[in-house]
């Protein structure tokens, strides 16, 4: 991974696709290993960086979630909720768009809460944080809505109303995306000086060698990183 980054910053090659690894066996070999995403952004010097997860159903139906929190506790996303934070990911979402040469560029944002607060009855980070971000995001000529409500949202966004969506935390922008893509979901790092892609899924160790393995998410990955390349 390190050769293949070291070259794409380079210019010696247009994408990198990376495969699943189990942080565990790292960690457990004496590597110091937070993750992929983590450490290509140390060796690109950069930490304007977000994960975009990208799945279409088989209709051809798009989402494209960007998430403003990734592998957090559900209990610690509020405290690490920035209005920087969101506003840098409502822009590499947009740009996000842009690469994938859809024109419109439309970002929508989650609320954090149920009802996205509820007018500061149910919370008030919306008020405080995300409506703040997005009044900046707008200020600056980016096409952005929200924060809504989440459970209507995706709902939204799945039929085509919103080009990305913005999510609050993990599970908030991913479990609606595999109800549609469990299979063919992709990965792809925004902000990073080159196009990395991954699948959307662990290593699966518990089929290993039983010939169940699905390569649809890793080849939707390696397209995606082409197209990219293509287009960018």
């Amino acid at each position: 991974m390190r050769e293949g980054a070291e070259r794409c910053l380079r210019r010696e090659l247009d994408a990198l696709v990376t495969a699943p690894v189990n942080k565990e066996a790292i960690v457990r070999a004496g590597q110091a290993f937070v993750g992929q995403t983590e450490f290509l952004s140390q060796l690109a010097h950069t930490d304007r960086t977000a994960m975009m997860l990208l799945g279409q159903d088989d209709r051809g139906r798009w989402l494209r979630v960007a998430l403003a929190t990734t592998h957090l506790a559900i209990k610690l996303v509020s405290g690490h909720l920035t209005q920087a934070k969101i506003e840098m990911v409502i822009e590499l979402a947009a740009q996000a768009c842009r690469d994938l040469g859809l024109p419109r560029a439309c970002v929508a944002v989650c609320g954090l809460n149920p009802h996205a607060g509820e007018g500061g009855k149910m919370g008030t980070e919306e008020q405080m944080i995300i409506a703040p971000a997005v009044q900046a995001a707008r200020a600056r000529q980016i096409n952005v809505v929200g924060p809504l409500s989440a459970d209507a949202l995706f709902y939204h966004a799945f039929r085509g109303d919103y080009d990305a969506v913005v999510a609050m935390y993990h599970d908030q922008g991913l479990v609606p995306l595999k109800m549609i893509g469990f299979e063919q979901g992709v990965n792809w790092t925004l902000g990073l000086p080159f196009i990395r892609t991954s699948p959307d899924h662990g290593t699966a160790y518990d089929i290993a060698g039983e010939g169940k393995a699905n390569p649809s998410s890793m080849v939707a990955a390696i397209s995606l990183a082409k197209q990219l390349a293509k287009n960018c």
